[in-house]
């Protein structure tokens, strides 16, 4: 009888257990069937979405203005005739948007490394070096990721017509640098920290100074978080209108700013406005995609030990 009644409980305990496997094995099959090709095609379409403004953009900076004033981006794919590189050669031609051109690349590229530069030696001394005040001060430093851009301009703007900064390149890039940097030195402190203290002290023990403990050691094992520093810092100068609005001249301006005030005088000249408008836009696009690897790994990094 005793058996009997183990039995009777043993198959009794089974049935829930079945239930609940069943259960299980329905979510797995809901969640396999998910992250298959339908999932997939879905996120094909929405990125092809997210393309369609690019490609219309890029279609109309090879059309004729008459074309682009007559009828949709889109009808080219019947009249394919009408695409024609007549708009860059204007562009080229337009002294205005080629010189903007060279000064966003003059702002973008020294702001760009100095921040990665600055904020590298920055985050490894607030990491790994031990000075009096430094908890206090990078707590000083991350409070000013708190002021906003726009409460600066004005007495930036008197301080730099003061000192004879003010509507020259390197104005432009003192200020980009200046609110650059706090959050180049938070990003990069916590990921240096992250780094293991036995590695450092190993390499301590072999005679390493800091500098070469920084330039040897920290640099490269911090490779991604700097590549995604870079291309943060690069996407915000490169595509900023405010600052260049406030801080340049004419012969100063950025391609932003150019571009807005070809739209402010010469409303009709589309010609040069599309093909200048995505070679604005490109360029920051191919930057992205060339360290893309390199910037996924660094927004990743420390989500696994």
């Amino acid at each position: 009888m005793t058996t009997h009644a183990g039995s009777t409980g043993s198959i009794g305990n089974a049935a829930p257990a079945g239930t609940a496997r069943a259960r299980q094995s329905l979510g797995a099959l809901i969640a396999e069937r998910l992250s298959g090709g339908l999932v997939r095609a879905f996120l094909i379409v929405v990125g092809l979405f997210w393309l369609v403004p690019t490609v219309g953009l890029l279609i109309s900076s090879l059309r004729m203005p008459e074309d682009m004033s007559a009828t949709g981006w889109w009808q080219v794919f019947t009249k394919p005739s009408q695409l024609t590189f007549d708009s860059y050669q204007k562009l080229l031609e337009n002294s205005d948007i080629t010189g903007s051109l060279v000064n966003t690349v003059l702002i973008t590229v020294p702001a760009t490394i100095l921040v990665v530069a600055i904020g590298s030696l920055a985050g490894y001394a607030f990491a790994w070096m031990e000075f009096p005040g430094r908890d206090w001060w990078f707590l000083g430093v991350v409070s000013l990721l708190v002021v906003p851009v726009q409460v600066a301009l004005i007495p930036i703007a008197e301080l730099f017509g003061n000192i004879g900064l003010f509507g020259t390149i390197f104005g432009v890039i003192l200020f980009h640098v200046g609110f650059g940097l706090p959050f180049a030195v938070f990003l990069l402190r916590n990921f240096f920290a992250e780094i293991p203290r036995e590695l450092l002290e190993a390499a301590r023990l072999d005679g390493a100074g800091e500098l070469r403990l920084f330039t040897r050691v920290v640099m490269p094992l911090g490779g991604p978080a700097i590549a995604s520093l870079g291309i943060f810092q690069f996407l915000w100068v490169w595509n900023d209108l405010l600052v260049a609005l406030v801080f340049t001249k004419s012969g100063t301006q950025p391609i932003t700013v150019a571009l807005q005030t070809q739209v402010r005088q010469f409303g009709n000249n589309i010609d040069v406005l599309a093909p200048g408008a995505f070679i604005s836009m490109v360029i920051p696009l191919a930057v992205f995609f060339a360290f893309q690897r390199q910037f996924v790994s660094g927004v990743m990094a420390g989500a696994v030990k």
